[in-house]
């Protein structure tokens, strides 16, 4: 399975970018193909220009050359993992930015001769998203985890509903003990290598 993982935490010693390592390993040991998208190591900026928005409903939505690779991507992909830290009960601006920037029409979606919105990334079968947060679970539950809504219910519209999704969290990060991070790092693992 070709798989695309989006990592968006800015530091390079993060315990994002161990979850990340770990998802990539693992889905790599299973014998799918891997395609990391750091995006705060790309470059990527959280802001849409006005450029970008005068060309959102042409024909050539895209302008940044990184993001139509990116879009290639996701486009062949049969699974997306979203690994990223819970900022303001939401995903940060750099995910926010991309999702914006690359799933435009003719990548995420696209519109009937009715001129109704239809999904445009069938080829996606699994959606995973993994998150930590800085509050315990039932503080993220109280505020509706705004960005796992985000991907695994408005992003999933335009893959479709037989697409499958999951959600690993790690609550309550800045209180976590060494082994409560191993033992979620192993958790990763494990989903990662029986996706």
């Amino acid at each position: 399975m070709e798989v695309v993982v989006v990592l968006a935490h800015p530091c390079a010693d993060s315990f994002n970018h161990a979850i990340a390592a770990r998802a990539t390993s693992a889905l790599a040991r299973a014998g799918h193909t891997v395609h990391l998208l750091d995006l705060y190591a790309l470059g990527v900026s959280a802001a849409m220009s006005p450029a970008e928005r005068e060309a959102y409903h042409t024909d050539q939505p895209i302008l940044d050359p990184l993001l139509a690779e990116h879009a290639t991507l996701v486009q062949r992909a049969e699974a997306l993992v979203f690994v990223y830290p819970t900022w303001w009960s939401s995903l940060p601006a750099v995910l926010k930015g991309w999702l914006e920037r690359v799933m435009v029409m003719g990548v995420a979606f696209r519109f009937n001769d009715a001129r109704k919105v239809r999904p445009a990334l069938g080829n996606v079968r699994r959606i995973v998203g993994i998150s930590t947060y800085g509050s315990p679970r039932i503080y993220v539950k109280a505020i509706n985890d705004n960005g796992r809504r985000i991907l695994l219910r408005a992003f999933r519209l335009n893959t479709g509903w037989r697409t499958r999704t999951s959600w690993l969290g790690l609550y309550a990060i800045d209180t976590a003990t060494t082994e409560q991070r191993e033992a979620f790092l192993a958790k990763v693992d494990q989903r990662m290598a029986s996706l």
